[in-house]
């Protein structure tokens, strides 16, 4: 039996041996290659001096390097600390001195961008995917590899032990490190596999960022199943039909962004999409006549799902081989407990058709914030039960439909984005003296964040100096696409700035 990640590999390459397990930017790799090459990696990180326990953190976008790097980190009994591609290298600074990383693995851009990580904070060694010349103190990914013995060995490792720190964006100004046991991810995996019915007869076609929590699971889930993954490094939508109708994919799966990208591609009717069993879509609620536009063009069920990183992939969704409601993001996983509380007290559990706060137990329930108590404690209750922060109501069925979103987060393009981390940044420029984050709808990416100003006395900001400012420290998608100047904000009586006030002042 699996009882650690870093198993999954070896033991899907005992049965699969040399099928195909993953397809990359014209790279592909077999079950028994991709086991070899982990175990590779893990030696070479022993090597470097990795013991278990320590946090490795992972920064690249999709490539086949991540997936072997995300599985070598993990056979040595290493945390893995995966991280959004689109985080900004004083972002990544932040993280890596939060988990105490002591090794980072990147792309080569992103490793040359944090490339003096090393003198601020505990990280040891820089290892970098690619061939290109590399500065002094930093490793080659290739000549890690080449140097090492495939003849690894995973050690026994506690499935209920650390296994991954994911972060999510900061409520209140600063990620947060979800923690994340074997067991927990095992399970998610294992139960998005029974829901969704994946085997060793499916192709997969994602463009799903590996870090995030959805992607990971379609990986994962993939590499345990006996499946082959087609990984895209980003979305594009004549790639994408493409590769559905080039590899006779069965499953596609992508958040609601991609899809109306898709339904509007010109061509989308000249593609032979008919090897499609089932597609998923998660990240964001998705318009029910699009779903069905989906389903009617794709020719196979569309399944919603929902999930967060404190559960380290998928809360709920429905099975593909039975009924859906559409607009309802499924049911709970087998083992998963879901129920709608009362949001004023949250020992209540509210009856069929009323809307609470949905709250979720169950073995996939993260073990807490890295380092946070306080924020781990408002999350998750005594008994087990993590508040999630999305109103919802459930019918007699069981069936979960999202009312709200969380409280003033917003949703771009399926990436959580939240105000005050925005607000940190806007308000350290020099001409700002208040500021607070709203959001706007937006046809494709579902809301964009914007900025209301209040101005310092006497001074006189310019909005595209205010955007430019935010995009030297923020990830792209976290960076307001608008700003209003205004001369005061929405507050309480205690002079907390209402959020859901902001509208108000829009011009």
């Amino acid at each position: 039996m699996i009882t650690s990640i870093g198993e999954i590999p070896t033991a899907a390459a005992q049965i699969y041996g040399d099928k195909t397990v993953l397809i990359c930017e014209g790279r592909s790799l077999s079950f028994s290659e991709l086991d070899a090459l982990s175990n590779k990696l893990a030696s070479a990180l022993i090597g470097l001096g990795v013991q278990v326990g320590d946090r490795v953190t992972l920064y690249s976008p999709n490539c086949w390097e991540w997936v072997v790097s995300y599985y070598g980190i993990l056979k040595t009994g290493a945390v893995v600390n995966p991280i959004n591609v689109m985080l900004t290298p004083s972002e990544v600074e932040f993280i890596a001195n939060d988990c105490g990383a002591s090794v980072v693995i990147a792309s080569y851009e992103k490793a040359m961008s944090i490339q003096n990580v090393k003198e601020r904070s505990e990280v040891r060694e820089l290892i970098a995917f690619g061939d290109e010349p590399l500065p002094d103190g930093m490793l080659a990914f290739n000549a890690v590899l080449d140097a090492a013995n495939d003849n690894f060995e995973v050690p026994d490792i506690d499935p209920l032990s650390l296994s991954t720190i994911g972060y999510t964006s900061g409520t209140t100004g600063h990620p947060k490190g979800a923690c994340l046991s074997h067991q927990s991810i095992l399970l998610n995996v294992a139960m998005t596999a029974l829901m969704h019915q994946r085997s060793d007869r499916d192709t997969v076609v994602t463009a799903l960022p590996c870090p995030h929590v959805y992607g990971n699971v379609v990986m994962n889930g993939a590499v345990q199943s006996g499946m082959t993954l087609v990984l895209h490094p980003s979305f594009d939508e004549k790639t994408i039909l493409q590769s559905i109708q080039e590899h006779q994919a069965t499953l596609f799966e992508g958040v609601p962004t991609m899809f109306m990208f898709l339904l509007n591609y010109p061509e989308l009717g000249s593609y032979d999409l008919s090897s499609l069993r089932c597609c998923t879509v998660g990240g964001q609620t998705m318009p029910v006549p699009k779903m069905q536009e989906v389903e009617a063009q794709f020719g196979c069920p569309l399944i919603e799902l929902w999930g967060m990183t404190e559960l380290g992939g998928l809360g709920t969704t429905f099975a593909s081989n039975g009924p859906v409601k559409h607009g309802s993001i499924g049911v709970a996983l087998p083992y998963v407990d879901a129920r709608i509380a009362s949001t004023e007290d949250a020992t209540v559990t509210l009856p069929a058709g009323d809307i609470g706060e949905l709250m979720i137990k169950g073995g996939v329930v993260m073990q807490g914030y890295y380092g946070n108590e306080q924020a781990t404690r408002e999350t998750i209750e005594a008994d087990g039960w993590l508040h999630t922060g999305d109103v919802a109501s459930m019918d007699e069925d069981g069936c979960i439909f999202i009312v709200d979103r969380k409280k003033d987060m917003i949703l771009t393009a399926g990436y959580n984005v939240y105000p005050a981390e925005i607000e940190r940044v806007v308000a350290g420029h020099q001409d700002v003296a208040l500021v607070a984050v709203g959001s706007v709808p937006d046809e494709e990416k579902g809301e964009l964040a914007k900025a209301y100003i209040v101005p310092k006395t006497g001074a006189q900001p310019d909005a595209d100096d205010i955007i430019n400012y935010c995009r030297e420290h923020l990830a792209a998608y976290k960076v307001p696409r608008s700003v209003q100047f205004v001369d005061d904000l929405p507050k309480t009586s205690t002079g907390k700035v209402m959020r859901r006030e902001l509208h108000s002042l829009d011009n």
